[in-house]
């Protein structure tokens, strides 16, 4: 509530008039038609005109909002539990308990969880106040309801106020970047490594005696690594931290392409490729959570462009460099040692650069340290990570049964998984497709023909650059919604990438099958397929991460190994398809698959927020905001069903209260 507001008209009234009239005396210079209209065109009120009849007309909007707190509150609640967690809640939804919390329940806090935004008590029962003390701290409204497990326990430890400069979160921007571009490292490593054999591929066949698919195994085998992995590293690094995990995995991952360089046998060579892709797996499951602990969600869109880039410009990478090392003297075991030392210098990066940065972690280390500092005084002291439920059984829950329960049970997830995973696929079956073209077809040698592979990291760069500019209408729309923006507004560019991918597939298809098309033609189709990469990626995990919230890691996980799963049985198949069909259809194959899928994203921009008002999984915190804003009269009454798909969002109004904020005018008119 604003001073402003509190005071009565009188003395302190006529004070404020004055000091209004001499602010406004100051502007008088700004005075004239075109600073007014400019200031129509913001949405602020012109001189002269009157913001009383706004205010008779809206009451409500002027006065003190309890259910507005509230609504705040429950969103700080769902951020900290997500936080708290990793996004991998230890409770089903049907085990939350919603009672608002009482000193009793605090013997029991490691098994309540909070107020759920989609199921909620009666009015007067979640308007239940303390009567002893008339101070809104200590009302029931001022702290998580129904949350003791985050109540205000003196023995559990926090950071030291919003700014403590142990929080990840309020690291300065000059770490953040640092740290992400670190990562960001890391994932081009990891890819790097998923595609740079795939250009050794006959000579596999004329070394071990195989034939042409068991030697394309080198690929999938890899990918499949990416189907375990997943589970394993992001369940330990949420017990025991991300650096840690990290450390280890890499090691291993290091080590075992050792195994490959060194390979006398096919044998050898496939589970030595198996199991460093389950350790790959590692910096694409934690590096992304590394950001997500460090950004709030509006930077971390930012953030996850250079990461989504990082994760097409590894696999981009990989048949440049394999082709030209696999073609020269060195030979195709050259491959895997290229591989080795860049793998190596990662670890290293790991162990000196990479700090832990997962908070539940930190706070448990903070409490440690407490405790070993005074035995005696701190023998009670505990962060909530020490209390969450560790056991085999709650594991097993988490990583194995919840993904699949979640997959299921959630249409949105399911097609914005086979979406994914269709996309995905064709990432590495372009792997056996673009030789087929370029070198069967145009006489390229392989180095020449990883050298198109140009053309798709470019395609992924202009697409991540494309995500920052859609970024910007997110950070428009997150103070108007609590924090809490419909996550459908992360669609946008998989909207715009559909069509894109549904014409590279046409165009790569048919300029490559004929000779007589120059080469750059069907070279320059793989930039908008490239963009389409990026953006689909982009939009449709911040979808998820958006919608499931403290049970991202679950929908994330189930997303991951299906997609892996896809992406490893496209090179099996791709070179037959490519040779049997000829490039023109098999590519207008793809193109139809990919025309199939591109209406989901519209129909979840569409119809997204009514599904999610069903889901048992999504807290779907935006619908209750939606109502709060329509009582406000900032959206329309019942908004979901009598506006249209594109003006829903309230953009317009977000940008006329920011316009507000900025006026100085304005604020003092509506005070």
């Amino acid at each position: 509530m604003s001073q402003h507001s509190e005071r009565p008209a009188g003395v302190d009234g006529r004070q404020d008039q004055s000091a209004q009239h001499t602010r406004r005396s100051l502007h008088a210079p700004k005075r004239g038609w075109l600073h007014e209209a400019g200031k129509l065109v913001k949405g602020q009120t012109p001189h002269g005109t009157s913001s009383r009849p706004h205010q008779q007309a809206n009451p409500k909007a002027q006065q003190p909002n309890s259910e507005t707190a509230e609504l705040d509150q429950e969103a700080e609640t769902i951020f900290r539990r997500t936080a708290r967690y990793g996004g991998s809640d230890p409770h089903d939804p049907q085990d939350h308990a919603y009672e608002p919390a009482s000193p009793a329940d605090d013997s029991d806090s490691g098994t309540r969880v909070p107020s759920s935004p989609t199921h909620t008590k009666p009015k007067h029962e979640q308007s239940r106040r303390s009567q002893s003390d008339d101070d809104d701290h200590d009302s029931e409204q001022g702290r998580p309801r129904g949350n003791p497990d985050e109540s205000q326990d003196p023995n559990q430890v926090e950071w030291e106020g919003p700014d403590d400069p142990e929080n990840p979160q309020n690291w300065s921007l000059r770490r953040k970047w640092a740290l992400t571009v670190l990562v960001s490292m890391f994932t081009v490593n990891v890819t790097f490594a998923s595609s740079a054999p795939s250009s050794a591929t006959q000579q596999l066949t004329q070394e071990f005696q195989i034939g042409t698919v068991t030697a394309t195994l080198i690929t999938s085998l890899f990918l499949a690594g990416y189907c375990l992995g997943p589970i394993l590293w992001s369940t330990m690094s949420e017990l025991v931290g991300r650096k840690l995990i990290m450390s280890i995995a890499m090691l291993m991952y290091t080590l075992f392409i050792l195994g490959q360089a060194l390979a006398k046998n096919p044998e050898t060579l496939f589970v030595t490729r198996f199991i460093s892709g389950v350790c790959a797996a590692a910096p694409l499951t934690i590096c992304g959570g590394v950001i997500a602990d460090m950004w709030d969600p509006v930077g971390r869109g930012f953030a996850m462009s250079l990461f989504s880039c990082a994760v097409f410009i590894g696999p981009v990478l990989g048949p440049i460099v394999g082709g030209f090392v696999t073609q020269s003297y060195l030979g195709w075991r050259w491959v895997f040692w290229v591989m080795m030392i860049f793998a190596g210098v990662c670890w290293l990066a790991i162990l000196l650069f990479l700090p832990e940065t997962f908070a539940p972690v930190l706070l448990m280390r903070k409490a440690k340290r407490l405790r070993k500092l005074d035995p005696e005084a701190n023998k009670q002291v505990y962060a909530p990570h020490e209390k969450s439920d560790w056991s085999i059984g709650g594991i097993a829950h988490r990583t194995l049964l919840r993904p699949f329960e979640i997959l299921t049970q959630e249409p949105i997830l399911v097609l914005i998984t086979i979406y994914l995973s269709i996309v995905y696929g064709i990432l590495y079956g372009l792997f056996e497709a673009v030789p087929i073209v370029f070198e069967m077809k145009r006489g390229f040698n392989l180095g020449e023909s990883g050298l198109i592979f140009i053309a798709v990291g470019l395609g992924t760069t202009i697409g991540g650059i494309i995500n920052i500019f859609l970024s910007l209408r997110y950070k428009q729309l997150t103070p108007f919604w609590h924090n809490m923006p419909p996550p459908e507004e992360r669609l946008w560019g998989s909207m715009i990438a559909g069509p894109i991918l549904v014409l590279g597939a046409f165009w790569f298809g048919w300029t490559g099958q004929y000779t007589s098309v120059p080469w750059y033609v069907p070279a320059l189709a793989l930039i908008p397929i490239g963009m389409s990469f990026t953006l689909v990626f982009i939009s449709l995990l911040a979808y998820i991460v958006d919608c499931y919230t403290v049970y991202a890691a679950s929908a994330l996980a189930a997303n991951t190994i299906v997609r892996s799963a896809v992406g490893a049985a496209f090179p099996l198949f791709s070179r037959q398809l490519w040779q049997g069909l000829g490039a023109n259809w098999a590519g207008s194959l793809l193109g139809f698959v990919a025309l199939a899928m591109t209406p989901c994203p519209y129909i979840f921009y569409v119809y997204g927020s009514k599904i999610r008002g069903w889901s048992k999984f999504a807290p779907a915190m935006d619908l209750k905001v939606r109502e709060e804003l329509e009582k406000e009269g900032k959206l329309p009454e019942d908004s979901l069903n009598t506006t249209s798909a594109f003006d829903r969002n309230g953009l317009r109004q977000a940008k006329k209260d920011a316009a507000a904020k900025e006026d100085p005018e304005k604020q003092h008119q509506q005070s």
